[in-house]
């Protein structure tokens, strides 16, 4: 007869991992790697920034070029954002709370921009709002213009954007299911009513933790939009295409300080996130 410990469903999915003669190591490694790949790149950007002091820091970052990039990334950001919520509700609630057909290419649909290279989705608008795209003419007539100006970046931001807010609620409303709307339903209330006090406060922290990614990485995009904003000095540079700009016009401490804002963006979505969980888990437990 086969010995019981090894038939034991506990030793069975007891990962070798787990043994204590892997944790230092395992530790030390991921330590090392982390350090290497995010703290040493993290501590280069700012000591390059710094490394003439603060004062010439300052003025580096208060050059026109590099604050009108600031205003206009945080200018894209208050558009996008809102934007990509709504969108990744309305997305989430048609998914998670209805069976229809295509729902399944919906989700599909919604998933692409994690597929699709920024830079092809930017030559992409190219091709159909651009002077020779499919609607350039006609909107060129109407003296209307898209790319290479605000609102092409407007777009290409929401188009790289567009799953991260959906990606969060959408597992989640399907696993709550739709029997607590039914009850608000059918004890009165209106589909709006019940989406603010039923289905609002189950999705707040994923809603905020999916608002908070999409924010780093509208302020972060660089592909898309350097192929549809035509990377007009002072006009539609945002924050990561002046830092290409500066480094390249060999302006190295400028393009560090500029840097160090996207760097501490960064830095403040990740204790934000921390933040959140943290909140989260008091809240359940």
């Amino acid at each position: 007869m086969a010995d019981r410990d090894t038939l034991s469903p506990r030793r069975a999915l007891r990962p070798v991992g787990g043994h204590p003669a892997f944790k230092g190591p395992l530790i030390a490694l991921v330590v090392i790697v982390t350090a290497l790949m995010v703290g040493g790149p993290l501590a280069v950007i700012f000591a390059s920034a710094f490394s003439s002091g603060i004062a010439a820091y300052g003025a580096k970052l208060a050059d026109p070029a590099t604050l009108h990039a600031i205003f206009l990334t945080v200018l894209v950001a208050l558009v996008v954002v809102p934007i990509n919520i709504a969108f990744g509700i309305a997305a989430a609630w048609a998914v998670g709370k209805f069976d229809f057909p295509g729902r399944s290419l919906l989700i599909a649909l919604i998933d692409v921009p994690y597929s699709v290279s920024p830079i092809v989705a930017g030559v992409a608008y190219l091709f159909v709002y651009g002077a020779q795209g499919l609607f350039g003419p006609m909107l060129e007539a109407a003296g209307i213009k898209i790319m290479f100006a605000l609102p092409a970046i407007f777009l290409a931001s929401m188009f790289v954007t567009a799953p991260y807010v959906a990606r969060e609620l959408i597992p989640l409303m399907q696993a709550q299911g739709t029997d607590e709307e039914e009850a608000a339903l059918s004890l009165g209330a209106s589909g709006l009513r019940t989406f603010i006090l039923v289905t609002l406060p189950n999705i707040r922290w994923a809603l905020i933790y999916g608002a908070i990614l999409c924010n780093a990485r509208v302020m972060g995009e660089f592909g898309a939009v350097s192929v549809v904003s035509g990377n007009i000095r002072g006009v539609t540079n945002t924050l990561p295409l002046q830092v290409e700009l500066l480094y390249q016009d060999y302006n190295v401490a400028g393009a560090f300080a500029a840097a160090s804002v996207l760097a501490l963006i960064g830095v403040a979505t990740i204790i934000a996130r921390g933040i959140v969980e943290r909140i989260q888990r008091k809240a359940e437990g």
